[in-house]
């Protein structure tokens, strides 16, 4: 079987292989083969040790595809169904769960540990538990979500991380208030997709901000009402909110420099919205008095903030209705025999979302 390999962390290449087997199928997994998957940043993050990860390991994990096989005591999936690969399953029985806040079950993450792919010299790890650089996939059946049979697999997999990510940051986690001022630092796929999700809620000023001209003239044919380079965001915030700040800054890069930015680019008593993924060593730091005095409310959004199932349902109903655009989302496709070109694409910022079609 066909796969994109990273071997250690810290290489900046996967190397495509064809001696990769898929493991730990049995009951209550399923067997998927991968039709199309999203590039994600947290898979560069992951590569290069901001995310942690054991290695060797297959990156991806926003894919969909359709399901080969399933074992014992699966139910309400078959052999031929179209599914979209959920990284981050809830178990439904944790104290998170049980709270209703199914978006923080460890239950995913406890499958990063476990290798579910081995080759010829020996175990191989998928990452987040999932690993959709590869021809199959077996994963646990609640990480196989059916789709309807009008969604394209393309646009399946964008849901399963980034539009689902970056819709609830502005629908679920901050409840984006009509007519209020939005900032987006970093417009990548994720914050594309905020950007929309703020639309939808009725902003009246989106400022997207991002250093790649490419990406700011996207941004505005998604909703986004203004776009600059961050140089030019403190100009913005004169202008748009007479210096006070704006209603919502969501930070969408995962670095301290750009939450700190945000911060400071957040009106007193307004919202900032931490969606970006870093590193454990990388510290926000704030004082305690502004903390105190400036009275804005720090909210990180974990994939949306919300019921994954029922996040995914809603980006296919707005998608279906016209109310969100994700086929320009994915800007280039390449095969995954040409994957370290999508990772150029991501790296440059050319690309917002690249879609590996296998």
């Amino acid at each position: 079987m066909r796969a994109a390999v990273l071997h250690e962390i810290g290489q900046d290449k996967l190397e495509v292989l064809d001696d990769v087997e898929a493991l730990g199928f049995g009951p209550g997994k399923v067997r998927i083969r991968v039709r199309a998957t999203g590039l994600c940043h947290s898979d560069v993050s992951a590569m290069n040790g901001v995310l942690p990860q054991p290695a060797p390991f297959i990156p991806g994990h926003e894919g969909a595809g359709e399901i080969l096989d399933v074992g014992d005591g699966v139910t309400g999936l078959a052999p031929g169904d179209r599914a979209l690969i959920c990284w981050l399953p809830a178990c439904g029985t944790c104290p998170a769960c049980k709270r209703g806040q199914t978006h923080l079950c460890l239950a995913g993450f406890l499958n990063a540990g476990t290798p579910n792919f081995k080759r010829p010299g020996g175990d191989v790890f998928g990452f987040a538990g999932t690993g959709t650089f590869t021809e199959e996939v077996v994963v646990d059946a609640g990480c196989a979500v059916p789709i309807p049979d009008d969604v394209p697999f393309d646009i399946a997999a964008l849901i399963g991380c980034g539009v689902t990510t970056g819709l609830g940051a502005a629908i679920n986690t901050a409840d984006v208030r009509a007519g209020s001022s939005v900032a987006v630092i970093g417009c990548g796929g994720v914050g594309i997709a905020a950007i929309q999700g703020a639309r939808l809620k009725g902003a009246a000023q989106i400022v997207a901000v991002d250093p790649v001209a490419s990406r700011r003239e996207a941004a505005l044919t998604f909703g986004a009402t203004e776009a600059v380079a961050p140089g030019e965001l403190a100009d913005a915030k004169q202008r748009i909110t007479a210096g006070e700040g704006f209603d919502y800054v969501f930070e969408v890069v995962g670095k301290s420099a750009t939450a700190r930015t945000a911060y400071e680019t957040t009106r007193r008593g307004g919202t900032l919205c931490v969606v970006g993924a870093g590193a454990m060593d990388d510290h926000l730091k704030l004082n305690m008095f502004e903390l105190f005095f400036d009275e804005k409310r720090i909210l990180p959004s974990m994939y949306g903030g919300g019921d994954v199932l029922q996040s995914y349902e809603r980006a296919i109903a707005l998608w279906r209705a016209g109310r969100i655009d994700l086929e320009n989302m994915i800007t280039h496709r390449v095969r995954l025999t040409e994957i370290n070109e999508a990772l150029d694409q991501m790296r440059t910022g050319t690309a917002l979302r690249t879609c590996i079609e296998i």
